[in-house]
């Protein structure tokens, strides 16, 4: 057994990434504080072939060394905005046909395995602040909400983590249809 190179894994250079079909999938992230988070977000995103992610309020946005840290250059592979809040980034997405939904833990949520992903149906999923998760404005606004069902004594998870939990689950559902 030995590691793939890059050249064995078939990695698309970031110009072709960019031209290639994305899932219809945005990633919102709400006021996050850490440009680590940012970073990481980025990385994950290219990873899935997201369509795009949004930073909101005050989220970093590149260029920056500490996003490039975690990123690897994602930041110049994926698609990203800047939208002065999530608010914002949601109306814009829903005029483009998008359903958005929260990853919160909020009375209602529908467990992360039981949301029908589809690849036929674009969706935005809006992740949040490090302490304070997704704002109230934005939950108001979202069309529900997605938790990742925990069974330990803590009630959360870091952002980036999230990100990569509900984006990997998001995957394979839109891949199988």
């Amino acid at each position: 057994m030995h590691k793939l190179t890059i050249e064995e894994m078939h990695r698309l250079e970031p110009t072709e990434f960019r031209k290639a079909e994305k899932l219809p999938l945005v990633v919102i992230l709400d006021n996050v504080r850490s440009l680590h988070n940012v970073g990481s977000t980025l990385r994950t995103s290219d990873a899935f072939r997201i369509h795009s992610v949004c930073l909101c309020g005050i989220t970093g946005k590149p260029p920056s060394a500490e996003i490039h840290k975690t990123a690897l250059g994602a930041e110049d592979s994926v698609e990203w905005h800047h939208f002065p809040s999530a608010a914002i980034a949601i109306a814009s997405l829903r005029a483009r046909g998008y359903s958005v939904w929260a990853v919160e833990q909020v009375a209602g949520s529908i467990p992360l395995q039981s949301f029908p992903f589809s690849r036929s149906k674009p969706i935005a999923l809006v992740f949040g602040n490090e302490v304070h998760g997704v704002s109230q404005e934005a939950l108001d606004i979202c069309d529900g909400a997605i938790e990742i069902p925990q069974y330990g004594t803590k009630h959360s998870l870091n952002v980036s983590v999230t990100v990569g939990i509900v984006l990997w689950e998001a995957m394979k559902h839109m891949l199988s249809y």
